[in-house]
């Protein structure tokens, strides 16, 4: 990786990367697991390692062709994307899967059951299919936390000095009992 990190300390950058946890990280790059949480710290803090995490991280970004941009497009797309486009037109029916446009393939849709009924006089029988979709809230909540909106997050902003006495008097009108 870089002639100024040691062995460890590139296996250390190499193992945080599959997982972002500092702790495990240190420990499989052979450091002591007793000491792993401090030393895995530690080295995030040292910047020669912290400068060599994020030269990985974008050389993995450039390898893959997943970057910012990439999330934020495919969350866009999946917070977009219309049921309506998995269901024949006027019908109800489901369409078969392979028929699902692809951004409804790849996540979208955390289950499908079936089951079938038969009528009272036992003659028809109707299929029924439930579709469970995954959590797209989420991804408007990730959407939103990426690029900075502030609904998601409660802020409370204080700035000066209130003392206790001045908060007592302008609750109770200036008088205290």
């Amino acid at each position: 990786m870089s002639g100024k990190l040691t062995p460890k300390q590139d296996a250390f950058v190499q193992e945080y990367l599959k997982d972002l946890n500092a702790t495990q990280a240190a420990i499989r790059a052979g450091y002591s697991a007793k000491t792993a949480g401090q030393i895995g710290d530690e080295n995030l803090k040292k910047p020669q390692i912290a400068a060599a995490i994020e030269k990985a991280k974008a050389e993995r970004s450039e390898r893959t062709k997943i970057d910012a941009d990439w999330l934020l497009t495919r969350w866009a797309d999946e917070a977009e994307a219309d049921l309506a486009d998995i269901y024949y037109p006027g019908t109800g029916q489901l369409r078969p899967i392979h028929e699902w446009p692809k951004i409804w393939r790849q996540g979208l849709v955390g289950g499908i059951k079936t089951r079938q009924e038969r009528t009272s006089d036992d003659e028809a029988l109707a299929e029924i299919v439930e579709v469970k979709l995954s959590d797209r809230s989420n991804r408007l909540k990730m959407i939103g936390d990426h690029i900075g909106v502030q609904a998601f997050k409660q802020q409370i902003e204080h700035s000066g000095s209130v003392s206790v006495e001045s908060l007592i008097e302008e609750l109770t009108g200036g008088t205290t009992k």
